[in-house]
């Protein structure tokens, strides 16, 4: 189940306005070149920001999330019609040749269940062709990114086109081991409907992150830094068996 951020059809819509800033994705682009990938699978892709960078460099481009209503709002974006758009999870995708595929931002940590964590590996390998790769990043757990995550760090107003003004902040509810569980708000200025969406991430150790790529039939190649975050993230870069 996608959370209330991806899956609601309004929040789907504010996704890109409230975020509107995804440098994090350079690195991924030029990742898609530096591999010659020509085929790439977006694990994740949400509301197609990704998947249609990609596109729009003559990539052919599937993408995949669970969450219709972020898969409505790329579908309504122009270029569109150049990815292919599918929506359900890693797990069961169609019959697939790429020669690369990624999960971006969050995607990787969203996936707290560690055998659904296992079944993404294994659907995602299943998608590449022989000696493709998977990219995907994933938050160093010793950086305590969530203590970041309060009202007061986070507290912003934007102003949405048909919306009007919408206020943000995230909070922290609960953190039990690798799981963190946050709760960003949402308050819309011109009716006061105030919406919520709660969220868990899985902050996963490296030397674990290795043993279940290896464990699914992958060669890690390398763990890069994250340019855009340098010491706070891991990026992993594995290769098909």
């Amino acid at each position: 189940m996608a959370d209330d951020c991806f899956a609601h059809p309004l929040l789907a819509t504010l996704y890109d306005p409230l975020d509107p800033n995804r440098g994090d994705l350079d690195a991924y682009v030029r990742m898609a070149e530096e591999f010659g990938a020509h085929r790439v699978l977006d694990i994740g892709c949400g509301t197609g920001v990704f998947a249609l960078l990609l596109a729009d460099r003559g990539k052919d481009v599937v993408g995949v999330d669970p969450a219709r209503a972020s898969l409505d709002v790329a579908r309504a974006k122009p270029g569109s019609e150049r990815v292919r758009w599918i929506c359900g999870d890693a797990t069961r995708l169609p019959p697939l040749r790429v020669d690369l595929a990624t999960m971006t931002a969050n995607v990787a940590q969203a996936i707290v269940d560690p055998e659904d964590w296992r079944a993404t590996l294994r659907g995602a390998r299943e998608a590449l062709r022989p000696g493709g790769r998977l990219v995907f990043e994933t938050r160093v757990p010793a950086r305590r990114a969530w203590e970041e995550w309060t009202r007061e760090q986070s507290h912003g107003v934007t102003e949405v086109d048909g919306v009007g003004p919408v206020e943000t902040w995230v909070q922290v509810t609960e953190v039990s081991g690798p799981l963190v569980t946050f709760r960003w708000t949402y308050r819309l200025a011109a009716n006061g409907q105030v919406l919520t969406s709660d969220s868990t991430l899985r902050f996963r150790q490296r030397e674990g992150i290795e043993a279940d790529l290896e464990a699914e039939g992958y060669t890690v190649e390398e763990v890069r830094d994250a340019p855009d975050r340098p010491g706070r993230e891991y990026v992993f870069v594995a290769r098909r068996d």
